[in-house]
């Protein structure tokens, strides 16, 4: 267990205590809680809108099951990704294994799927040029997060849209913080190197 990771109180430890004594309500709040949270991580990592849904409810079962067994070394949150990842992770398996499953794609799938916007906050002078060379470039963005190995792209996104500290990702993807530093330093290098020639920025510099 990282101390860093339990320096501050979990928000979830009354819910969670008395989810543990048999309280089905607190569970269900949990469950409100993370439900978006937990789907927006399983719709990045299996690109399958189709299996988002079933994998999420699958999660929240473990979760349940599991849950007597929670000691509270780490952030309930935490805890609750890790079993996502390890799920989701499963269902990739699942698919390689038979590549007849009809596979959707994100970009036709969730709107409300959380990615990367480069023209988030452009109100001011926006004009049907700069408007278009906004989602250009927040696609290119994503594609450049898509085209990330695995593991980079997950640590990426869990610092990034889900705003984990250093301690919590390497929780979510059971490795040393010192990995998650060096794969989200290495995933950022990479997606700058895609940016560069779009947005005329210097060698040596990310944005």
């Amino acid at each position: 267990m990282s101390t860093h990771a339990m320096d501050r109180p979990d928000p979830d430890a009354g819910l969670v205590a008395r989810a543990q004594q048999g309280d089905m309500a607190a569970f269900e709040m949990l469950v409100i809680k993370y439900q978006r949270r937990v789907e927006r991580l399983i719709a990045r990592m299996l690109r399958d809108v189709d299996l988002v849904a079933d994998v999420a409810q699958d999660t929240f079962l473990r979760a349940y099951r599991a849950l007597p067994n929670f000691r509270g070394e780490s952030a309930f949150y935490t805890w609750l990704y890790r079993i996502a990842v390890n799920n989701a992770r499963r269902s990739m398996a699942r698919q390689q294994r038979d590549p007849t499953r009809t596979l959707t794609s994100l970009e036709s799938g969730d709107p409300e799927a959380e990615t990367f916007h480069a023209d988030e906050g452009l109100t001011d002078g926006v004009t049907p040029e700069s408007l278009l060379a906004g989602k250009e470039l927040a696609q290119a963005v994503s594609d450049a997060v898509d085209g990330l190995a695995e593991d980079f792209r997950q640590a990426l996104l869990l610092r990034e849209v889900d705003g984990l500290s250093y301690d919590e990702i390497a929780e979510v993807l059971q490795c040393p913080p010192g990995t998650v530093r060096s794969r989200i330093y290495r995933a950022r290098e990479a997606v700058a190197a895609r940016l560069r020639p779009l947005l005329d920025t210097p060698a040596g510099r990310r944005w």
